[in-house]
């Protein structure tokens, strides 16, 4: 389970080898805290995440999660869209460059996608979440 720590995210940032890699995580990480009002969190060892809600299935699992975060892969810089991808078709067409997973946002770069699509789909995703989790 991906769990909430006390590492610190800058010093997680600052050890992104790459320089863009590191600029646009730095990027995303301030327009996470501007959607979210949150600030960020290290979620185990690779992931910087935003914000929490506590879950519970009907066959009784349960646990917390963050509401939106990133992680800097080697391939892709993956951006964590908890709500999924149902109702937002539009916004990903005018993304531009991405591939999605069930929850997963990767982006080669953030030059790649439309910046106010990626705002919009980041600040949907958040409050649906926060609607469906309150």
């Amino acid at each position: 389970k991906t769990r909430p720590t006390d590492a610190s995210v800058e010093a997680f940032l600052a050890a992104v080898p790459d320089d863009g890699r590191r600029a646009d995580c730095r990027a995303v990480a301030a327009l996470l805290a501007e959607i979210t009002g949150e600030p960020a969190r290290m979620w185990g060892p690779s992931i910087v995440g935003f914000g929490r809600y506590h879950y519970r299935y009907a066959s009784g699992r349960e646990g917390d999660a963050f509401l939106t975060g990133f992680s800097p892969r080697k391939q892709n810089l993956t951006l964590y869209i908890m709500s999924g991808y149902d109702g937002y078709g539009d916004l990903l067409a005018r993304l531009g460059r991405h591939t999605v997973g069930k929850s997963c946002l990767y982006l080669r770069r953030l030059a790649d996608v439309d910046p106010d699509a990626l705002r919009e789909l980041i600040a949907s995703s958040v409050a649906h979440m926060r609607a469906t989790y309150p």
